[in-house]
């Protein structure tokens, strides 16, 4: 097992990586900024590092910081947790030639999967099933533009090769708007993304989000843990994920399961990822693939009893994997709530001191956060300070153990989309399950 690991994160993932790492008997190091001089996982780390001021490009965005933190204090391997630096290819490759572990996939696959047109192609070669589109990067020739919007079909959607949070991303109803928008969407590719590359797929118009979880050893083994649906989402952005996913068609279902599996082989995949896709019609797209831990991955773990924090500890180490896919099997259901430090109407961040925080408790309920009393949630960062997580035999009976874990949190001082919440898991409709990507933002009057 890996001696030593520094953990190049901060917040709720941070310490479920210390934790992970206690039970296997493994040393951390714990880095931070200037404002996050008071994380609870600093005091359970057995070091802690500054890595530079507030601002993340001085600090969690810092390479030469996070490396030189793993030189000084005898670290062997680097967990890059999820966002900052998880998915950096340049950071992976950095990590290995300087002679540590990267818990975490090769640089060239994170490149290859990172890039959403040869992620595509490496998908289609796989088997995997894709959103209609072009093959690649839209040309400069207009006609031929115009062309493939003709056999696609209207409405298509332009994205950013290297795009990723929901930017980068344009709808085009009809013929006449698609080189507009098609150069409109290239200029902010390339300012956002320093890659101007877009492409085009098929829009679809009600599809759910439901992504498949897999590990994988890269010595040829590799597994799925089944699915999960993170539907309920706003700007693009997940607020309530549950797993498996309900109402899915079992047959499309396992071919599916099986597709992406043998993908993480064709690709030779190292660690946790999880394929992203569109459903529509008992129909999965792919859509991307995210070559790290997720911030949902707690129901993944409540429905298979499998850690998948510690499984890639594990495969970093140079081990295969220690499960078999006979050995996985789903017991029960699971749901997470996302809760962010923010304004529940607005959704304006709301950092500031938490006066008084009282954790959720009871059968089936899972905390994953940071919080404490006294703990003051800085400016700088994303506004996630807590994940509640409950398991039940049904879905029903999870989502009771929400609605009362919901009841039973407490964070005074600071404005939280707990409410949001609330009201979500008394909505008919999400009661029901299946509701599909834009069901959230029409509920909030975002969307028409």
């Amino acid at each position: 097992m890996l001696e030593k690991v520094l953990i190049a994160n901060r917040g709720e993932i941070a310490l479920r990586v210390v934790r992970a790492c206690k039970e296997l008997g493994i040393k951390t190091v714990a880095v931070h900024s200037t404002a996050d001089r008071e994380l609870m996982h600093l005091s359970l780390a057995d070091e802690s590092v500054c890595i530079g001021p507030a601002p993340s490009p001085q600090s969690y965005l810092n390479i030469p910081a996070i490396i030189s933190a793993a030189e000084v204090t005898g670290a062997t391997a680097i967990h890059p947790g999820y966002g900052f630096l998880a998915e950096n290819a340049d950071f992976a490759e950095q990590v290995e030639q300087s002679g540590f572990a990267f818990v975490g996939p090769t640089a060239d696959v994170i490149r290859l999967m990172g890039d959403k047109v040869s992620a595509k192609n490496a998908m289609k070669q796989a088997g995997v099933p894709t959103v209609p589109g072009s093959d690649g990067a839209l040309p400069d020739d207009e006609a031929e533009c115009l062309r493939i919007g003709r056999e696609v079909g209207y409405p298509v959607i332009i994205k950013a090769a290297g795009g990723g949070g929901g930017r980068g991303m344009r709808v085009v109803e009809d013929e006449a708007e698609l080189i507009k928008s098609i150069k409109l969407t290239q200029t902010e590719a390339g300012a956002a993304f320093g890659n101007s590359m877009v492409y085009m797929e098929k829009f679809l118009g009600n599809p759910r989000h439901v992504e498949v979880q897999v590990l994988s050893d890269g010595q040829g083994n590799a597994v799925h843990l089944y699915d999960r649906d993170c539907s309920l989402q706003r700007r693009h952005q997940k607020v309530i994920e549950e797993a498996p996913a309900p109402q899915i068609d079992e047959k499309a279902r396992e071919e599916v399961l099986a597709r992406c599996v043998k993908a993480c082989i064709d690709i030779g995949y190292r660690g946790a990822g999880t394929f992203e896709f569109l459903y529509e019609d008992g129909r999965f797209y792919f859509i991307e693939m995210n070559t790290r831990v997720q911030v949902e991955h707690p129901v993944t773990e409540m429905i298979t009893g499998v850690d998948i924090v510690k499984e890639m500890l594990s495969i970093a180490a140079g081990n295969p994997l220690s499960i078999k896919q006979e050995d996985i099997k789903i017991t029960g259901h699971a749901i997470e709530c996302r809760i962010n430090a923010e304004d529940p109407k607005t959704f304006m961040p709301s950092p500031g001191l938490v006066k008084h925080y009282h954790a959720p408790g009871g059968n089936g309920v899972r905390v994953d956060s940071h919080l404490y009393s006294g703990y003051k949630v800085p400016p700088n960062y994303d506004s996630l300070i807590a994940k509640l997580i409950t398991w039940g035999k049904t879905r029903d009976e999870a989502m009771a153990r929400m609605r009362n874990a919901l009841d039973e949190l407490i964070v005074d001082g600071i404005k939280t989309n707990a409410d949001l919440h609330r009201m979500l898991t008394r909505d008919q409709a999400f009661g029901q399950g299946g509701v599909n990507i834009h069901y959230l933002e029409k509920k909030l009057g975002l969307r028409h």
